[in-house]
């Protein structure tokens, strides 16, 4: 039993050396490590057992893939476009934390590096040669199995990330709720999350990122394989891709150690400049006009069969091509979308949920259709003209079908020597990143000690170890489709209870000006005093001395009674506010801010442009809101004793709703 002052009142172990939600953390690992063993020790029979299920779960649920995923489409593009879209992952004050470079470039990585390296060439070409219906290898084909690529990397898969990323950022940075799956639920089950029901959200959650990012390892060492057969003749087995396994995720963990800021995104970035340049290199060495021209009719076929193909799903003539392809990404994005959901989320406080769609479905969005048209058409015309048989090429040996057209054109071994290091560089990214995400999901949202993300991060290469070992390709195929199943339908709950906390709101993020009027009545405020506090003009000079005079000692005084019943609040004065923050473990962490907002004055003038107004039209309030998702609203012209009731009626709502008393 854990020592009494390690373990909180939230159920976490807390400790120097061990920072966890214990059945969340043991149970994940315990049934990691029990697969890790099974199919170490008996991989014919888990080679089975993976057909079994793969065949199982196509069969009964392939209609329930089909249908969710085009239902998660549909719900962002309804968020962007209604009036929800302007309500802020974070206080309505605060800015990103990021670039957008930065951003794209983390979001780009994190998503889906590896994958567009091993199916670029390879998945159109086979959509060319064995196109669901139809004769292969024609022109026709050709422009048919780019709509098909399309589908699979475009919007949908994108529209997964972006539900599970957008509900744990809007209810940790403007609910106060942990940065944990089950947070997305309070809606709907209330302080049950923190008991077993959210526990067992949290392990699915677990478990979908280890296999989502073990499938995407295992692709990625078949891969460098490949590139290191190709330049240094190291044969293509599985004692050699064992051996890359163990170098590269020890790499990742050197990434794990430095953390977010120096290790993923410094990787982050390095992966965008190195992919950039590989595919300049392509467009420009190959047929660039021809490539461009595709690009837009490749762009075009795909919105125009973007809708019938959504719910195809061959019922009339069963295809075992729907599992294969189309099933298959659906489950891998899904088991994907905790982590990189999770990542995008930490990474993306301070944007609105309209910039969050508009960002996360777009931009990858394009640059991935760009990808697969320059790799997968230049492959198709190489093939078609008779340059190099990368049709024969891919049914033989797929990761190798890259370099074999990268061989078709000018400096080959330096081409592939970028391609081999990207891709390395893209395993390190997605084993470090899933570490960490898990490793959040595991503490209960916070922040623990190395050793827990190094576990995390080995795990997710013994169990692409054991994949491979198992079956290969289509054990990791089966593991992506099985472990999102039971995820995909927390995600619908997910939906449901990120709309019903979003109408909440209110008609939108407008100030109310008006004095808090709970803390108006209950001090007694006098008439003149609350008129004053509303036509009254205040200089900066005047909220600076307001935040510091009375909302700061008003804070601090709240702060130091808090402490004496054993909490630990923290009051930070910043440039222009005033911040309290109050950690309840995992349920969550309430925050309390007054802030100096600049307000345009009234102005007469005819058709004035808004650049033209000289500085001394603005005028200055104080404005508070908590994280209890309560409008901001002006505390200007209120005493100490009033802020501290306002304080406190939010205070009291957010106790109330946890059930602390």
């Amino acid at each position: 039993m854990a020592d009494p002052e390690t373990t909180n009142a939230a159920g976490l172990m807390n400790s120097r050396w061990l920072k966890v939600n214990p059945p969340v953390f043991f149970v994940s690992a315990v049934l990691v490590v029990a697969f890790s063993v099974f199919g170490a020790l008996f991989p014919v029979q888990a080679g089975r057992a993976f057909s079994l299920v793969q065949a199982t779960i196509v069969e009964d649920f392939g209609w329930f893939y089909i249908g969710v995923v085009a239902g998660f489409l549909i719900f962002v593009l309804f968020l962007m476009c209604s009036r929800y879209g302007d309500v802020k992952l974070g206080p309505d004050e605060s800015e990103p934390d990021y670039s957008y470079l930065s951003w794209f470039a983390m979001l780009f990585s994190a998503g889906m590096g590896i994958g567009l390296i091993f199916f670029g060439v390879a998945e159109p070409i086979q959509h060319f040669t064995k196109p669901p219906l139809g004769e292969g290898g024609t022109v026709e084909a050709a422009s048919h199995a780019m709509v098909l690529t399309f589908f699979h990397w475009g919007l949908h898969a994108w529209a997964i990330y972006i539900v599970v990323g957008l509900a744990l950022a809007y209810f940790s940075f403007r609910r106060g709720l942990p940065l944990t799956v089950r947070s997305a639920l309070y809606p709907l089950i209330g302080k049950r999350i923190y008991g077993p029901i959210g526990h067992a959200i949290d392990i699915f959650a677990v478990l979908g990122t280890m296999f989502g990012v073990a499938t995407s390892l295992g692709l990625g060492v078949l891969q460098v394989n490949a590139g290191f057969n190709y330049l240094f003749g190291l044969p293509l087995e599985i004692g050699a891709q064992l051996v890359l396994i163990t170098v590269i995720t020890g790499l990742a963990t050197l990434s794990v150690v430095l953390g977010l800021d120096r290790g993923i995104k410094r990787l982050s970035e390095l992966n965008i400049i190195l992919a950039v340049s590989l595919l300049l290199f392509v467009l420009f060495a190959g047929s660039t006009v021809f490539l461009l021209q595709a690009f837009m009719q490749n762009l075009g076929a795909y919105l125009g069969a973007v809708v019938p193909r959504t719910f195809r799903m061959y019922a009339y003539a069963p295809n075992p091509w729907l599992a294969d392809w189309t099933l298959f990404y659906w489950g891998w994005w899904i088991a994907w979308s905790p982590f990189v959901g999770m990542f995008i989320a930490r990474i993306s406080r301070g944007r609105t949920i309209r910039e969050f769609v508009v960002g996360v479905l777009m931009v990858p969005v394009l640059f991935t259709f760009l990808w697969m048209t320059v790799f997968g058409n230049t492959a198709i015309a190489l093939d078609l003209s008779g340059a190099a048989p990368i049709a024969q090429t891919v049914a033989n040996n797929m990761p190798v079908a890259l370099f074999e057209t990268l061989a078709a054109l000018p400096y080959p071994a330096i081409s592939s020597g970028i391609a081999t290091l990207l891709i390395i560089t893209f395993f390190v990214t997605s084993a470090d990143s899933g570490a960490l995400v898990v490793d959040t999901i595991t503490s209960g949202g916070g922040e623990s000690p190395v050793w827990q993300r190094v576990f995390w991060a080995v795990g997710a290469g013994v169990v692409a170890a054991v994949l491979l070992v198992a079956g290969g390709l289509a054990a990791l195929q089966t593991a992506a489709i099985a472990s999102a199943l039971p995820f995909a339908i927390v995600m619908v709950f997910m939906c449901y209870g990120l709309l019903r906390a979003l109408r909440m709101e209110g008609a939108g993020t407008a100030i109310d000006l008006s004095i808090a009027e709970d803390a108006v009545a209950e001090v007694g405020m006098k008439w003149q005093q609350r008129l004053t506090g509303i036509v009254r003009h205040y200089g900066q000079s005047e909220i600076a001395s307001f935040l510091d005079g009375t909302a700061r000692p008003a804070l601090e005084a709240v702060a130091s009674q808090l402490q004496k019943s054993g909490l630990t609040p923290v009051v930070v004065r910043n440039e222009d506010s005033v911040d309290l923050t109050v950690p309840h473990g995992e349920l969550g962490m309430f925050q309390y801010s007054v802030r100096a907002k600049a307000i345009n004055a009234p102005s007469f003038a005819w058709a004035e442009q808004r650049k033209t107004q000289p500085s001394t039209r603005k005028h200055f309030r104080a404005i508070a809101r908590s994280s209890e998702g309560d409008q901001p609203h002006d505390v200007t012209g209120l005493g100490q004793e009033q802020v501290i009731n306002d304080l406190l009626n939010r205070y009291a709502h957010f106790r109330h709703a946890r059930h602390l008393g």
